[in-house]
């Protein structure tokens, strides 16, 4: 009798396939798989770099020539990456583009939804099929329901709700807005679905993310009242009734930012516009008493700019500083300070780096250098603007900037600081930026004045005319962070 423990001679495994088998298989994969296929062998990984796959990823997405001749791309795959990583930087002077005109007030808030642009123009909210504005149709949706000025506006995951449990369904988001009418409403289907009153005043803003697990979850606002109120987003009925879970006091101000904590969602962090910071534990929270959840507190110098939690970290713009503050101890572990007056602040953690907005330029800091350093240098400033830089974007690809006092919005390579281009936001000079937003290689903004609101929408992803620089001449432009940028694995999958 053989040894049981022995090996089956007959038994195979995906390495002892052939070459043109693996690439043949390996066709039928997702970007997202073929960059796990990759990382599993330096076998899996020659036939997930087959330059046969990659050129029919190419074809699929961009039916352009591909730039083989270039000094800088040696196969398909990085002729992929290259041109991925220069759309998203906005490196181009023919994005797709089109504007569309209203009449009222600017736009003060912007989300990207698909092909859905979502905007507030004062109480209104609008909804644009950014597939109309090319077409001609400009088939927009306005809905009325709010009685006063919107103020924060929050896209939220369907599928972490029960409102629709469907395969399509798990794919979309509903929109949450806040008013000066003291009011909260759920859009989805292009309709308010659910309106949450509660608040004794308006509502400054929602929390960022959902609270919880499953889909039980729920979300949060602030208010004018100092109140912190946590909301089932899955009551019954048209209004709401009984959506209201807990009222949390203690703030002695208006609440103005929220943030929920990256490591544990039940955790809700608030600020109040006297920068005092509170840090709460949702799930001991309860209507039936006005007992404090609040596990933290601390406060910040200057008044709050922006928030944004990160794993156990918190980082908090105020005046003229960013500190990140541990939230399992409420100890300071860094601060960035610079002399003048932030506007607007956006932080990139899984860089290590810190944007913030100032009045005429932007500026790049390294976190790593924060923490034991008692004056710390920008790595980059960001030159270009006049006036406070209101808007923000930071991303692993570009930072893009801009501000009311400014025709044209900014953007910058976030390895090396290079500009790289400058975009108009009107065809009226004389109005600046008065919101945006950013998602990938598509960005919209909003000018105007107290009588009309002009939306650009551009897409780079079809755009073929490159901006011309002079680092294409002497080569790719070097990091001042970490030297050049390679592509791994796992970033080619973020698409």
């Amino acid at each position: 009798m053989g040894d049981s423990s022995s090996p089956d001679p007959s038994s195979s495994t995906m390495t002892d396939l052939n070459m043109d088998t693996l690439v043949q298989c390996a066709s039928y994969l997702s970007l997202r798989d073929l960059s796990n296929m990759a990382m599993s062998c330096k076998y899996l990984q020659r036939a997930a770099y087959s330059d046969s796959i990659w050129l029919s990823l190419f074809r699929h997405r961009w039916p352009l020539p591909i730039p083989l001749s270039s000094s800088q791309v040696s196969n398909v795959r990085d002729a992929y990456l290259t041109r991925h990583s220069t759309i998203q930087q906005f490196k181009y002077l023919d994005p797709q583009s089109s504007d569309f005109s209203t009449f009222g007030k600017p736009s003060e808030h912007i989300l990207l939804d698909k092909n859905n642009v979502m905007f507030s123009q004062g109480s209104l909210i609008c909804i644009l099929d950014t597939d109309s504005l090319f077409s001609g149709s400009n088939s927009l949706v306005t809905r009325d329901n709010h009685n006063a000025r919107i103020t924060c506006m929050r896209l939220f995951p369907l599928g972490e709700t029960s409102m629709d449990q469907s395969e399509s369904g798990r794919n979309e988001n509903v929109l949450i807005t806040s008013s000066c009418d003291h009011s909260i409403r759920l859009w989805w289907k292009g309709g308010c679905h659910r309106c949450f009153k509660g608040h004794n005043g308006p509502v400054l803003t929602l929390s960022d993310r959902l609270l919880g697990h499953g889909t039980g979850k729920i979300f949060a606002s602030g208010g004018e009242d100092g109140t912190v109120r946590l909301w089932s987003i899955n009551s019954s009925g048209k209004r709401g009734q009984h959506a209201l879970r807990a009222t949390l006091y203690g703030h002695e101000k208006a609440v103005s930012l929220m943030s929920v904590a990256g490591y544990k969602t039940s955790l809700l962090v608030s600020m109040s516009k006297n920068s005092k910071v509170r840090v709460w534990d949702t799930t001991t929270a309860s209507s039936s008493s006005r007992s404090s959840c609040c596990v933290g507190m601390t406060s910040i110098p200057g008044n709050p700019v922006g928030m944004k939690c990160h794993e156990s970290l918190l980082y908090v713009a105020a005046g003229s500083s960013v500190i990140a503050i541990d939230l399992r101890t409420m100890h300071r572990v860094s601060t960035v300070m610079q002399q003048v007056k932030l506007h607007s602040f956006q932080v990139m953690p899984s860089k290590s780096l810190i944007c913030t907005g100032g009045t005429g330029r932007a500026m790049l800091w390294d976190i790593r250098k924060s923490s034991n350093t008692p004056k710390v240098e920008p790595v980059i400033e960001l030159d270009g603007h006049v006036g406070p830089i209101k808007l923000l974007h930071m991303d692993r690809y570009k930072v893009v900037a801009g501000g009311l006092d400014d025709s044209c919005i900014n953007v910058w390579d976030v390895d090396t600081g290079e500009h790289t281009n400058s975009l108009i936001c009107s065809e009226d000079e004389s109005l600046g930026c008065s919101a945006m937003v950013v998602d990938g290689c598509r960005l919209v903004t909003a000018s105007g004045d107290e009588e009309q609101c002009v939306l650009r929408f551009r897409d780079f992803d079809t755009a073929t005319c490159p901006v011309s620089s002079n680092a294409s001449e002497t080569g790719s432009p070097v990091s001042k962070f970490w030297g050049p940028q390679s592509y791994s694995d796992s970033e080619s999958s973020d698409y």
